[in-house]
């Protein structure tokens, strides 16, 4: 009977089990051996790593200096427990998002060795500590007992809840990765990884947004009311009980100390739990495929697929709304345009410094999508040429995916310029944002049918946040960069009417931008379709070879 048949703590240990050898050390020395022979495979891995190393102590020294040169405040302790809560936040978050970052901490990796949950978890956590973020962790959680501590009762505290902050932040990963593990290495696991640039876009909005309101409301008074609630809060509560004990408040500060080590030893047991049911229960591969009582599948043409059009520009629209719905890459650029489209001008206009005119972000945003096609199909590809053996195949294709992208592109680009005018009340100038945008989208999907006939790159699949393959950069930065600047000279019409229409006081007339930004964004679309459908039949070969790079 394996080991595992036996939970940790389900009975007395046996001879065989106090003979075992040390994990620690064992789980350590492999930590450090993957390390250092991941790093001997090539001189840019090297490379990266230290600089990554370097600029990690850096940024924490930086941190530290600061924190301390702010010793003596009056409001650095809402500072310091802030900066905790937000360690911990990101140190549950990311294994969600960077699932493969530690695959020498992979659970999965250790299912089939007769090892005992509880001494696994302990020489887990403690290998855990080995890394540039662990290092990071604890020098900021250093500066921050630093600069809260002031005489020898809250020096005495700071000692133990430097490292107890870093223990839990690790266990909190550590217990949120297990317990994820089958969900992380499923296709919806991959989904959310490669969603993580999202998160990081939207998270980079509200921290700015954040700041800039931070410094209109009077300094860092504005963070009091939330550190009063945060320092009871694990880890926190653990830099928390510093200040406590700096005051004389002993028994506060050991409840909130307390409080972060029952944390740390609540997360040890979730840790270990999880840990046992992924290494003793089955999962989908050795259990039943399919659920016998499922519901059949709707059929292809029924629903809401047979609203589109019959033939080649149906079946092109649907394949290519598959694509947004299921492919990861395709997925998560998508999602982040819609997100970073919306959340740019409405900011913005919260904020009082934008102007309505930045809903035409939204449309860019989205114009963007409809460069590098057929890169996006990567080696499928193929399958797609193989029907293209004319100039109107090509046609066809390239207009069935730009009218998929207007299906979500169009609402979406009035929704924007909506949202956007009624945060800032300027209705007036809404149907010149309107029209513009139109103009702005269509001028960026002739440039982008053109940029996918002519620079066709490759996106790797197998490469989380890799969105072109090595040697084809150059071939990436040309089409996108060079297709926006491209769209914004053919709208130069329309934008030259709409500032003409502001410059003579004629806002009543601003509706015409509307009309015209459509008939003209559609025109634009249409020739650039039409110059694109040539080049694409011709250039089969090298596309093919192009997307299938990766």
């Amino acid at each position: 009977m394996s080991v595992l048949d036996a939970p940790a703590g389900s009975g007395p240990r046996t001879d065989e089990d106090r003979a075992a050898p040390d994990l620690i050390p064992v789980l350590v020395r492999l930590k450090l051996s993957l390390l250092r022979n991941g790093l001997r495979q090539s001189a840019g891995r090297r490379a990266v790593y230290v600089l990554s190393f370097v600029g990690a102590v850096l940024l924490a020294l930086g941190q530290v200096a600061g924190l301390i040169a702010m010793r003596g405040e009056d409001h650095i302790v809402s500072v310091t427990v802030l900066a905790a809560g937000v360690l911990a936040v990101g140190w549950a978050v990311m294994p969600l998002f960077f699932a493969a970052g530690d695959e020498t901490l992979d659970p999965g990796r250790l299912v089939m060795l007769p090892l005992r949950p509880r001494p696994l978890v302990t020489a887990l956590l403690v290998s855990s500590l080995v890394g540039i973020g662990p290092l990071f962790t604890l020098c900021l959680a250093a500066g921050s007992v630093a600069a809260t501590a002031r005489g020898a009762a809250g020096a005495a505290f700071a000692v133990v809840a430097a490292p107890l902050t870093l223990l839990v932040c690790v266990a909190l990963a550590r217990a949120v990765a297990t317990a994820n593990t089958r969900l992380l290495t499923s296709r919806k696991g991959r989904d959310l990884a490669v969603l993580s640039g999202l998160v990081i876009a939207v998270g980079i909005q509200v921290v700015n947004f954040g700041a800039q309101r931070l410094g209109r409301s009077g300094g860092l008074s504005a963070l009091d009311p939330v550190a009063d609630v945060v320092r009871w809060l694990p880890p926190a509560s653990a830099i928390g009980s510093v200040d406590s004990a700096s005051q004389g408040a002993y028994g506060r500060a050991a409840v909130q100390l307390l409080l972060s080590a029952a944390a740390l030893a609540l997360l040890m047991v979730v840790w270990r739990r999880s840990l046992e049911r992924l290494m003793t229960a089955p999962d989908g591969s050795t259990t039943a495929a399919a659920d016998p009582g499922r519901a059949a599948s709707a059929p292809e043409g029924s629903g809401f697929w047979s609203l589109f059009p019959e033939g080649r520009t149906g079946t092109v629209m649907r394949r290519s709304l598959r694509y947004v719905a299921r492919d990861p890459k395709t997925k998560a650029a998508w999602v982040t345009a819609l997100a970073i489209g919306l959340i740019v001008p409405v900011l913005n206009a919260v904020q009082g410094t934008g102007s309505v005119y930045f809903a035409c972000f939204g449309a860019g945003m989205l114009g963007i999508q409809m460069y590098n096609q057929f890169g996006q199909d990567t080696s499928a590809f193929w399958m797609v040429a193989m029907t293209i053996s004319s100039t109107r195949d090509a046609y066809l294709e390239l207009r069935a995916r730009a009218l998929a992208l207007l299906l979500i592109t169009l609402p979406y680009t009035v929704l924007v310029a909506v949202v956007t005018a009624a945060v800032l009340g300027d209705w007036e100038a809404l149907p010149g944002v309107v029209g513009l945008s139109l103009a702005l989208l269509g001028a960026m999907l002739a440039t982008g049918a053109v940029a996918s006939a002519n620079f066709p790159y490759s996106v790797p699949q197998d490469a989380g946040f890799k969105n072109v393959a090595p040697g084809q950069a150059g071939l990436a930065w040309i089409s996108v960069f060079g297709g926006m600047v491209s769209a914004a000279l053919l709208s130069a019409p329309v934008i030259a009417l709409t500032v003409w229409l502001h410059v003579t006081g004629a806002e009543e007339l601003l509706w015409v931008v509307v009309p015209v930004g459509a008939v003209y964004g559609a025109l634009i679309a249409w020739a650039g379709l039409r110059i694109a459908a040539p080049r694409t039949a011709e250039r089969l070969p090298e596309i093919l070879a192009a997307v299938s790079k990766g």
